[in-house]
């Protein structure tokens, strides 16, 4: 039987409803999941239209409703219309729906009634203006689902970064670093690792946070005073946890290639040479949550929106690393 993904609509306004409807469509996709769409389905079959994708979407009440053979189930979370669709732009209207699409996928997904939910990209500032006050969508999970212990870890082919702060100012980096903070990711990341991917035996790379991971002090000194010590506190729990290693000289050598994920300690530092080594492949993963969550790991795109030109490659990623991770978990 095939695993039942929600895939929600993400922001309407910016390449979310394209690069859902290609993906499903895809070859590679197509016959791999039962996708239940989230958000609208008037916007929805739009899209389909604009573009001209071939596919025939009906409107459910639920993701287990009896439907044609060969159609895609669209539940709808809100009233929204052509009409409220202002394409390459940020508005409230494309953050309730894309809000109210978030809530009802974890909903699905804590009933058991869809076995993963993928996001499309959603903007912040809309969802800021639909009253959703998150940092992101990683946070916004996490709260819903009353997870403690989430970590946001993007993958690509060549590597798997996991980060020990996401979205916060740089200049506020410092103090948000802890020595139980470290572990507690070194953990989330280790457990996931095993429990999602089927690595036995986990290894991570930690990264200084100064550069030249602080030469002993010289050029700081978070690195002798929390991550030294948490990674031997790590170590102690039987994790696999290594560094802190230089940032710059770790990917110029492409050490990061001998290790089964890294430990970033800020959003730039680990995700620029992720997004550089394939960013038309990247997903994002909320490794600890309760419920199983995937996403591109690009935004909404709002220059090139409704031109027919986004690649659905990254969405296509995270659909499969839910199939995976759904396997995986079965076992």
């Amino acid at each position: 039987m095939k695993p039942i993904i929600g895939i929600t609509i993400g922001d309407f306004n910016g390449i979310g409803p394209e690069v859902v409807l290609k993906s499903i469509t895809s070859p590679a996709i197509h016959k791999k999941i039962q996708p239940v769409l989230i958000g609208s389905f008037e916007i929805f079959q739009y899209y389909a239209t604009l573009l001209k994708i071939n596919i025939e979407l009906t409107a459910v009440d639920s993701p287990t409703a009896k439907i044609k053979a060969g159609a895609v189930p669209v539940l709808s979370v809100h009233t929204v219309t052509t009409k409220n669709l202002q394409i390459g732009k940020n508005a409230p209207d494309a953050g309730v729906c894309a809000g109210l699409a978030i809530e009802r996928a974890i909903k699905l997904c804590m009933d058991n009634e869809i076995d993963a939910m993928v996001t499309a990209p959603v903007s912040k500032e809309a969802l800021h203006f639909a009253g959703y006050n998150f940092p992101g969508q990683t946070e916004m999970l996490a709260m819903l689902t009353r997870s403690d212990r989430v970590t946001m870890m993007l993958l690509s082919k060549t590597m798997r970064v996991a980060l020990a702060t996401v979205h916060i100012p740089l200049k506020k980096v410092s103090e948000n670093l802890s020595i139980d903070r470290i572990v507690e990711k070194l953990d989330t990341v280790s457990t996931s690792l095993r429990r999602d991917l089927g690595i036995a035996k986990p290894s991570i790379a930690v990264l200084g946070v100064n550069p030249h991971a602080g030469e002993n002090g010289a050029i700081g000194t978070e690195e002798l005073e929390v991550l030294i010590p948490a990674i031997k506190k790590a170590v102690d729990k039987n994790i696999y946890a290594f560094g802190p290693f230089p940032a710059d000289g770790f990917f110029a050598s492409k050490a990061y290639k001998q290790y089964d994920a890294i430990l970033a300690m800020y959003h730039d530092q680990g995700l620029i040479p992720l997004k550089m080594s394939g960013f038309d492949e990247g997903v994002n993963f909320s490794a600890g949550l309760k419920i199983i969550r995937t996403s591109p790991d690009h935004g909404t795109a709002f220059d090139i929106a409704g031109k027919n030109i986004a690649n659905p490659g990254s969405m296509i990623s995270a659909i499969e690393l839910a199939t995976t991770i759904i396997e995986y978990r079965k076992r």
